[in-house]
């Protein structure tokens, strides 16, 4: 079975952005915490890639973001990829939740 891409909506990215901008986070440590890779932060802020659920409820703590915003990502988040996908899930899970345990961020101005 092929799975087809999806397209997050075009207001995805810029909200995305402009709350990391609001936190004073780098793109690299939003993706440190996300479990992700800086470029894919950047794919998102582009709104050219659907994050994965799990990624999706990552970046909701990271960002800290309210009601609205936390509809608008969650809603284009899919449960059959990436971080999410079931083999990914039944592997990674434990080890994911003690990484990300241990990530403490800081507000930088530089990115």
């Amino acid at each position: 079975m092929i799975r087809e891409r999806r397209t997050p909506p075009e207001e995805l990215g810029p909200m995305l952005q402009a709350a990391r901008d609001r936190a004073g986070l780098p793109q690299s440590a939003v993706a440190t915490a996300a479990g992700v890779r800086r470029a894919y932060v950047t794919k998102l802020e582009g709104s050219a890639r659907c994050p994965s659920l799990a990624v999706a409820q990552a970046l909701c703590a990271v960002l800290a973001l309210d009601g609205d915003e936390e509809a608008l990502l969650l809603s284009c988040a899919v449960d059959d990829a990436g971080h999410s996908h079931p083999a990914h899930a039944a592997i990674g899970s434990a080890r994911d939740h003690e990484l990300s345990a241990d990530i403490r961020i800081t507000p930088q101005t530089d990115d």
